[in-house]
C-alpha cells in the first residue's frame, strides 16, 4: 500500500489528490509551495515511471506550476525533483518573487520558517484547489 514518506509530512500537509499524485502545501508562508507526489510505490527517480505515468506526472506539473504562478506577487515558478534527502519521488513546485527570503538563490538550506496565519492558509488552499479541481491535467 502507498504512504507518503513521513519527512515529506513533517513539514507538508496533503490536501488534495489528482489522477497520479498527491499534492502537500509546504508549511512556509514565505513562499507558495506546493509538492507533488506520485502514488507509485517505490519510485524514486522520474525514469522509475511508465511513459504514461511520466507523462500524467508532467501534465499535474504544469497544472501546479499555472496554480502557483496565479498567486499575487509571484513571478517566476520554480520547479525541482532532488531526492537527496527524502528519496521517494516528489517534486517541489514554488512560487518565487525578486526579495524573497531566499532570492535568486534556491529556497532549500534558507533558515527559519513562517507559519501561516489560519485564515490566510485557508484561502490559499481554496484558490489553489479551485485552479487544480477545475482543469484537466
Amino acid at each position: 500500500m502507498f504512504a507518503n514518506d513521513p519527512r515529506l509530512t513533517r513539514s507538508a500537509a496533503p490536501f488534495l489528490d489528482l489522477s497520479l499524485s498527491t499534492v502537500l502545501l509546504k508549511e512556509d508562508a514565505r513562499w507558495p509551495w506546493l509538492i507533488l507526489v506520485p502514488r507509485i510505490e517505490s519510485a524514486q527517480e522520474l525514469t522509475d515511471l511508465s511513459d504514461a505515468d511520466a507523462a500524467r506526472l508532467l501534465g499535474e506539473i504544469r497544472l501546479c506550476a499555472r496554480a502557483i504562478a496565479a498567486e499575487p506577487r509571484v513571478e517566476r515558478t520554480n520547479i525541482g525533483a532532488l531526492g537527496n534527502v527524502v528519496p521517494q519521488l516528489h517534486i517541489h513546485v514554488i512560487g518565487r518573487r525578486a526579495g524573497d527570503a531566499a532570492w535568486p538563490g534556491p529556497v532549500w538550506g534558507v533558515e527559519g520558517k513562517v507559519a501561516y496565519d489560519p485564515a490566510d492558509r485557508a484561502a490559499l488552499l481554496a484558490r489553489i484547489t479551485a485552479r487544480l479541481t477545475t482543469h484537466t491535467t
